[in-house]
């Protein structure tokens, strides 16, 4: 019985970890980018936040870029434990894949909702939807495994 799960979506949660790294370094390298992209789906204006003054300006985009640094690295231990423990078929390799992804997604989406940034919420869903649709496809393999 194999008990690993299917390379299809090795490689899918390969390339969606890859994803979040490069989104993650484009809000390091590219601060001006990302602060216009995020003024544009906050305010729907590219240049809003450019109004809010030379120093706000600079500390979002300190903010951005710190953001971004942390999703750098949550991507390259997402990669690490998709081709280690989840590519071996390690229960807990998929685990832990769920929880880091629902341990950022609860309180980032909550927050976002309740401070009235419903567009950063939605920003969300298709990170969670890459994650979701190959741990949902491998779940059954992963409990297969625990009960052999």
């Amino acid at each position: 019985m194999n008990t690993r799960p299917a390379l299809f979506w090795l490689r899918w949660l390969t390339a969606v970890s890859l994803g979040v790294m490069v989104f993650g370094l484009v809000m390091v390298v590219a601060p001006e980018l990302t602060r216009r992209g995020f003024s544009l789906l906050i305010y729907s204006s590219a240049g809003h936040i450019d109004t809010f003054g030379g120093d706000a300006v600079a500390y979002i985009s300190l903010v951005h870029a710190v953001l971004g640094a942390v999703m750098f690295g949550w991507g390259v231990v997402l990669l690490m434990i998709v081709n280690g423990a989840f590519a071996r078929g390690a229960r807990e390799g998929w685990y832990m894949i769920m929880v880091c992804i629902l341990a950022w997604f609860v309180p980032d989406t909550a927050f976002s909702l309740w401070s009235g940034f419903w567009l950063n919420a939605i920003l969300n869903l298709p990170f969670l939807i890459l994650f979701i649709i190959p741990l949902a496809a491998t779940y059954s393999v992963f409990q297969r495994r625990t009960q052999e």
